[in-house]
């Protein structure tokens, strides 16, 4: 891996759920190939439609757009032959990210870069344990919801190769992205561990009754000038999400209050999860109709 050089070849893309058919969009956006691999066909095909309104709704690109194509896992192999960039996008679960990296591993040309877009576990977690032919070039690439935020962060490890995290810092801004360079192992990131501080902070408040949802809601919106107030914003991502991703912080850090998760589980065994069941800290059930 020695003197690395612009990529060339393809970008796949394990995974045709949210985030990875977002991603096909933006890795495409420059004329270049990206492979969408998923167990279940009905994804794939809803992820090429997605990709399509994107496209169509993209009033402000300038260029030839890539080619998309689709494929199984069972003929990975060969999907990654020519990939410069491998990215999974498999859900939260610790031993299934294992599992597909290390198959990335023995897998893929010894040239491709594989990340983990993975929100809740940074790459030198996924690796603990891990026995890897070359994990100098295996990273952390966790983005937001591309194209509409296109911050990406890049986080490496121990052993990760500096060039290789400079290229990718370099390829994700010339596909749209806003990279950041996460420095240092972070649980969280940038963005999500200081997002985890006001949610934690925002359920202490509730906990001890010094204000409502609709109020906390209101004074972030009015002071930060923001869409969502963090309420608004734990609906929409699912507060039994929420609670693992604080059990995680938890899990891994000393002095977290254990209040905020007590608050959440108390909600959750009382039916509430957010707008996906249409009652969290506010009713959905009209929006549902």
């Amino acid at each position: 891996m020695e003197g690395v050089q612009k990529p060339q070849g393809s970008v796949v893309i394990i995974g045709a759920g949210t985030q990875g058919r977002r991603l096909a969009h933006m890795w495409s956006s420059r004329g270049g190939t990206v492979r969408l691999v998923d167990l279940q066909e009905q994804q794939l095909q809803d992820g090429l439609k997605y990709v399509e309104q994107l496209r169509a709704d993209a009033t402000d690109h300038e260029g030839d757009w890539g080619r998309i194509e689709t494929s199984q896992p069972s003929s990975l192999q060969s999907t990654l032959k020519d990939a410069w960039l491998v990215v999974e996008c498999v859900p939260e679960n610790l031993n299934l990210k294992r599992k597909v990296i290390a198959q990335l591993d023995e897998l893929a040309p010894e040239s491709t870069i594989i990340a983990s877009n993975s929100s809740s576990y940074g790459i030198f977690e996924i690796l603990e344990g891990m026995s890897l032919k070359n994990n100098k070039r295996v990273m952390s690439a966790h983005c937001y919801w591309p194209p509409e935020t296109s911050a990406i962060e890049i986080m490496g490890h121990k052993d990760s190769d500096p060039k290789l995290i400079d290229l990718i810092l370099e390829q994700c801004k010339e596909h749209g992205f806003s990279p950041f360079h996460v420095r240092e192992n972070s649980i969280g990131y940038i963005y999500n561990r200081i997002w985890a501080a006001i949610k934690r902070e925002t359920l202490l408040t509730l906990s001890e009754g010094v204000a409502t949802p609709e109020e906390i809601d209101a004074i972030f919106k009015d002071v930060l000038k923001t869409p969502k107030g963090p309420c608004e914003q734990m609906d929409v991502v699912g507060l039994d999400v929420v609670l693992d991703i604080e059990n995680h912080y938890a899990e891994s850090r000393s002095g977290i209050p254990t209040e905020p998760r007590d608050y959440l589980r108390g909600m959750i065994q009382g039916g509430s999860l957010g707008v996906k069941n249409g009652r969290g800290f506010y009713d959905y059930e009209d929006q549902k109709k």
